[in-house]
């Protein structure tokens, strides 16, 4: 594979495309007429249009995408995460046009992409699934029965989907009908499909999720967990590896959990195995994604390992690169993503120019960005603008590390949560380690940011001092003396 094509667009794409870059192997990127100026087209040697700035009509074209890739002449498709990167449809046809798709089969995608079959599966297996009902029978009568039968508060959720749409907590069996008919219409806005499940809601669980690899040789091997504790509208905000709630026996038995559900579907290449971890320790399957994750670098920060360049090799035909023994972890790993929203609003997107932007520099500090100066955040993408991550010998300097890099990240033009973060990362309960997917719930009112404090702040901030790097109303940081200089120079 001496060119690959990534079906994808921001800081996913350029994360690729700099593997590819150490790798030796050439990269094409697509961007829709939103994008054709963006980072990832301006990094790739080649970038293709394929349409209208509409994911439906550009990015989530798969046929234009595939007629990219032989255009251009690349061997294999990234697809990234997102988009069709979990779409069996695509991953299919992309073999048959004779491409390598860099992840699983698409009978696998397929198979993890049902909630309902997937659980099948997995309670076949042996992995612990939460108790509940994924039967065909969808008529409301035979829900709300099923719904008694498992007792409340119970979760209602879209089988065909993820990302918190078609989901909705039922507390009792009054409310049932309604939050019923809301997830189905929801379901069937979004992914074109009504059917649902019903769970039991555990109601201060943690997120615990396994990284699985495995390839055609028939290895498969963990890459210990990550704790996605931490999210708002079901999405996750901040991410870390090891979770501060597991003990190593714990941590084994969710390990070889993770490697039974992978090893039931024959899986190859990454993905991911989620759990559901109650407060009595007992735990359950939740998901599989069939993909890289977003929140993957906190995985090679701890074991110094890079997940894209094993997914190509494994795409190749390769043994993966290291075995199980031979992984190791070091230290402790933390990752927030940076969103154009407004945490004082319910985190509502925001949309504009980014008129200023700076990234902070540390040792052990990284940023995954898709951004630049004078880039735009539309009203057609996810309003992700880059992952923040920090890695130190322990939990504390790790997140101390990112505090700081926090207060040194400039991103002006559009507001963003990089003040919101920063309060978690000092927040009492979460230094303590006390995560739970309850978390915000319980200490947004701790965690308020007005909004237009902040900006007053960074806007006179930045006035007075233009060279400085300021986040959400952070102080001044180091300049470096050429910096403190005129405009004045000896050979003008």
């Amino acid at each position: 594979m001496k060119k690959i094509l990534i079906a994808n667009r921001g800081e996913i794409a350029v994360r690729i495309i700099k593997t590819c870059r150490e790798m030796g192997i050439a990269t094409v990127a697509v961007a829709s007429e939103a994008d054709l100026g963006a980072k990832h087209a301006r990094l790739a040697d080649e970038v293709i249009p394929i349409g209208a700035a509409p994911a439906v009509e550009s990015y989530l074209r798969g046929d234009v995408i595939i007629e990219a890739a032989k255009q251009s002449g690349a061997e294999g498709i990234h697809p990234g995460f997102g988009f069709l990167s979990e779409n069996a449809g695509f991953a299919a046809a992309v073999r048959e046009a004779g491409l390598m798709f860099i992840g699983p089969q698409a009978d696998v995608i397929q198979l993890m992409g049902s909630k309902q079959e997937s659980k099948r599966v997995m309670k076949k297996a042996g992995v612990p699934v939460v108790p509940g009902y994924n039967g065909d029978n969808q008529e409301p009568d035979h829900l709300a029965a099923e719904a008694e039968k498992i007792g409340f508060p119970l979760l209602i959720k879209a089988s065909a989907g993820g990302g918190g749409k078609g989901m909705r907590v039922v507390n009792e069996a009054k409310n049932f009908n309604d939050a019923l008919g809301a997830a189905k219409r929801e379901a069937k806005a979004a992914f074109g499909d009504d059917t649902v499940l019903l769970e039991k809601y555990l109601t201060r669980p943690r997120h615990i999720e396994y990284q699985v690899f495995g390839d055609e040789h028939g290895q498969l091997v963990h890459l210990f967990e990550r704790e996605c504790s931490i999210q708002r509208r079901h999405q996750k905000i901040v991410e870390e590896t090891p979770s501060t709630a597991m003990g190593e026996a714990l941590r084994a038995r969710m390990a070889e959990a993770a490697l039974t559900a992978a090893r039931a579907v024959n899986y190859t290449n990454a993905g991911t195995v989620e759990f559901m971890l109650d407060e009595d320790e007992s735990f359950y399957f939740l998901e599989m994604n069939t993909r890289l994750q977003v929140e993957h670098p906190v995985t090679e920060c701890l074991t110094g390992q890079d997940l894209v360049r094993w997914q190509i090799e494994v795409a190749r035909g390769n043994k993966m690169p290291l075995t199980q023994e031979q992984l190791t972890r070091r230290g402790h790993a933390v990752e927030v993503r940076i969103y154009a929203e407004d945490p004082a609003h319910d985190f509502l997107p925001q949309t504009g120019t980014i008129v200023n932007y700076a990234e902070p520099i540390g040792l052990n500090v990284r940023v995954d960005s898709g951004v630049e100066t004078g880039d735009a955040i539309s009203i057609y993408y996810d309003p992700m603008i880059a992952k923040l991550i920090a890695w130190g010998e322990t939990r504390d300097i790790a997140c101390d590390k990112l505090v700081n890099a926090l207060a040194e990240y400039c991103i002006q033009g559009v507001h963003t949560n990089v003040a919101f973060l920063r309060k978690i990362l000092q927040e009492a309960e979460f230094r303590a380690g006390n995560t739970t997917t309850a978390y915000l719930s319980h200490y947004a009112p701790d965690l308020a940011v007005p909004t237009a404090t902040v900006d007053t702040a960074l806007a006179l901030t930045c006035l007075a001092e233009p060279e400085t790097q300021a986040a959400g109303g952070a102080g001044p940081t180091f300049q470096e003396p050429w910096q403190q200089l005129s405009g004045w120079r000896a050979d003008q």
